[in-house]
């Protein structure tokens, strides 16, 4: 079930990559204050097709544990990444303990030793 959601996501972004690529190829307007707003737009599309495709490589990776028997488990630290967490964000690589610590700038896995 799980694989089939996150093909279903993948092939939906993939979509929306497509989309934004043939925005970003149509041709601009000749008048400058249309390609002033053009181009601010242009990058909104960028933004937007950057962050469509890391989400779609993050999808091809936990495609890629699933298929190796490894979804569902930390790639930083090796504990189970945990049910809710995988509910909420079905291609985390990481346990909600690794996944605060990275944002929290260290890169470290949280020191389990009591």
């Amino acid at each position: 079930m799980i694989e089939a959601q996150l093909r279903s996501r993948l092939a939906d972004l993939l979509v929306e990559a497509r989309q934004i690529d043939a925005e970003l190829s149509t041709p601009h307007s000749k008048d400058w204050e249309d390609r002033a707003t053009e181009l601010e737009s242009d990058e909104v599309l960028e933004e937007l097709g950057h962050v469509a495709m890391a989400e779609a490589e993050q999808i091809r990776a936990a495609l890629g544990r699933i298929a190796d028997g490894s979804y569902g488990i930390c790639t930083r630290c090796g504990e189970p990444v945990g049910e809710e967490r995988l509910r909420a964000v079905a291609y985390a690589a990481l346990c909600i303990d690794c996944a605060n610590a990275s944002s929290g700038g260290t890169g470290a896995p949280p020191d389990n030793r009591q």
